[in-house]
């Protein structure tokens, strides 16, 4: 007997980002239980990998093409993979890291297939954020953490702290606005230096970074002035950061406040 439409359902997990360190026990159970499996992951070896575990797992690696417009793959991947839910299968998305950062497809698949009346949730996963506090040794409650895709900085005018730290992704692909590269060059960089160089001396160190998919690997810990930044080697999955450049300044107005109300009878406040 065919299941009906309405039987279908889906849930994005992640696979997190170094291979087999990082799968949490909810995870693997939704990947063994699905019906079908769709791999959005970061290494032939890790989807390799990914397909010990279900005997029908599809790659979503193929909708991609140089020259082609990045927002129509992952609109193909989401029809790919709500053509499953439609014909009633419990489908599971896997991806790199967690599958909600910085991945359009599986919040967009979740959207149309709650929209379509399915059961359709996401699972976190370990994140290169998430990886890059542990191998920088970085903790964001200290001094605050800013994270934009860097080129935000370029397309918008954002306002930046440079008392804490800076994390730009994506600095390999700044300044694209086609959507349809895989890289763009040093003088694409150099607009983004300009714009930092409006709150960061050039000669501020900054840290380029790398999360390992591989157990075999160790991450990418590479320091280079701002001024070199467009010369530096840099691909789609390697991460800037710029560490805080002026202290945090203490605000005396409203430490006054606040030492007013610690004096006040409790309750009175």
């Amino acid at each position: 007997m065919e299941a009906t439409p309405s039987a279908g359902s889906l849930v994005c997990v992640g696979l997190g980002m170094t291979l087999g360190s990082h799968l949490g026990p909810l995870a693997r159970s939704h990947i063994e239980q699905a019906d079908v499996v769709f791999a959005g992951l970061s290494d032939g070896i890790v989807e390799l990998w990914l397909q010990r575990m279900h005997r029908d797992v599809r790659s979503l690696q193929p909708y991609y093409r140089e020259g082609k417009s990045r927002m129509h793959t992952y609109r193909q991947m989401v029809e790919a993979i709500l053509a499953e839910v439609r014909m009633g299968k419990k489908v599971c998305g896997v991806f790199y890291g967690h599958p909600g950062v910085f991945a359009w497809a599986p919040h967009k698949a979740i959207e149309v297939a709650r929209g379509e009346g399915y059961a359709a949730h996401m699972e976190p996963g370990v994140s290169a954020e998430d990886c890059l506090y542990a191998d920088l040794g970085i903790d964001p409650g200290r001094v605050g953490c800013q994270h934009y895709e860097a080129s935000q900085l370029l397309f918008y005018r954002r306002r930046i702290d440079p008392t804490a730290y800076l994390v730009l992704w994506q600095v390999g692909l700044v300044g694209d606005q086609s959507l349809a590269r895989f890289s763009t060059g040093p003088a694409y960089r150099q607009l983004l230096v300009e714009v930092l160089a409006r709150d960061y001396p050039l000669d501020h160190e900054l840290i380029i970074y790398r999360t390992p998919t591989l157990p075999i690997h160790a991450a990418r810990i590479d320091h280079c002035t701002l001024a070199e930044l467009p010369q530096a080697d840099i691909d789609m999955a390697d991460t800037v950061v710029v560490p805080p450049a002026q202290p945090l300044e203490v605000d005396p107005d409203m430490r006054a406040r606040l030492a007013a109300l610690d004096r006040m009878v409790p309750g009175e406040a």
